[in-house]
């Protein structure tokens, strides 16, 4: 195997042969992490006209799903197997341990965009995908079947792990009941799939606020990885720095209960409802599957306002002009300056 290279080449939209000029390109995640890069690992062998033809015929709305529902699992499956770890063995730091559990999901959302990002875009994530829509042209029509894909993939991520950890899970299960308790609560197996509060924490309104908080964060971090005039991402760096953002959200607030994601926790929830009660779907659910969306639609109406800089992106070469070289020339006849990253020249 020969050593990987990255050459990187200018970027020309007529040359991207993968729009084919319908302007449809899946956008997301991708959108940073590609930048029009060519990448050798190992010599290719030549493409055959079978391979072109079966690929051509694949439906691409079915490919796109599938990308998204394979990300959601390879997103969501480490973070809870790795609390399966910690709430099975009594919280011993030798299984895991709250920092385990960050590290799980940051590099579970890491493998998600490398290995299913340049199908779907790697939204991975439903207000993501909404946001995608209001910003960035994302097609309407797809919206729809991102969320149901990234529901499902969560689901199936739930569905995987109470099977493998079926007889433990269950020993537990019945352990809480015997003490009166449901299984859906904070230590019990429901809690390993998805979020419940402790017993104390009754102020629903301080959940929101933390739940709020959290998903902003991560979504304004999102969305500055996603800016191509942001001068400190690389290709290579996206997937890990969004996924060190969850991380640090767990690593800060795993003990107030947060969510972070609709589809991560709408997804595992419903398993949890199936295996051991409807009280899955408690007071705090509407917090934890609801909050995700206004929060990160609240962060990058932030980061569109405040941040942008839409004339660094057309002077780098990453986005034109929506007139073009006329309308370029027309806005530096009005505004008489050339302005970038906040600095007159």
């Amino acid at each position: 195997m020969s050593s990987a290279h990255i050459e990187e080449s200018e970027y020309s939209p007529n040359h991207d042969v993968r729009r084919l000029r319908t302007h449809d390109m899946e956008m997301g995640v991708t959108d940073a992490v590609q930048r029009h890069v060519k990448r050798h690992v190992i010599t290719p062998r030549p493409v055959s006209q079978r391979r072109l033809d079966f690929e051509h015929a694949r439906w691409r709305w079915l490919r796109e799903m599938a990308a998204e529902a394979m990300g959601v699992f390879f997103y969501v499956y480490p973070g809870i197997a790795s609390q399966a770890s910690f709430f099975l063995n009594g919280t011993e730091p030798a299984f895991s341990s709250i920092f385990q559990i960050g590290w799980a999901y940051a590099i579970g959302i890491a493998f998600a965009i490398i290995v299913c990002g340049s199908t779907s875009g790697g939204h991975f994530n439903p207000a993501i995908t909404i946001c995608f829509a209001i910003w960035q042209g994302f097609p309407w029509s797809k919206v729809p079947r991102y969320i149901f894909a990234q529901i499902f993939g969560s689901f199936l991520a739930g569905l995987f792990l109470v099977g493998q950890y079926h007889p433990q899970l269950t020993a537990l299960a019945a352990e809480f009941r015997s003490k009166g308790m449901s299984p859906n609560s904070l230590g019990g197996p429901g809690s390993v799939l998805c979020a419940f509060p402790a017993a104390t924490q009754t102020n629903y309104g301080y959940i929101f606020f933390i739940e709020f908080f959290v998903d902003s964060f991560i979504g304004l971090l999102i969305w500055a990885v996603l800016d191509p005039a942001n001068p400190f991402i690389s290709p290579q760096t996206a997937p890990f720095v969004i996924g060190i953002a969850y991380a640090i959200m767990v690593w800060g607030f795993a003990d107030v209960t947060i969510s972070t994601n609709l589809a991560r926790d709408l997804g595992t929830r419903i398993v949890a409802a199936i295996f051991y009660g409807g009280d899955a779907f408690t007071h705090y659910a509407p917090i934890a599957i609801l909050v995700n969306v206004p929060a990160t639609i609240f962060a990058t109406v932030v980061y569109e306002i405040i941040l942008r800089d839409s004339f660094a992106i057309i002077a780098k070469g990453h986005n034109v002009h929506e007139d073009g070289e006329e309308g370029l020339v027309r806005h530096l006849t009005k505004v008489g300056t050339l302005e970038e990253g906040g600095i007159e020249k």
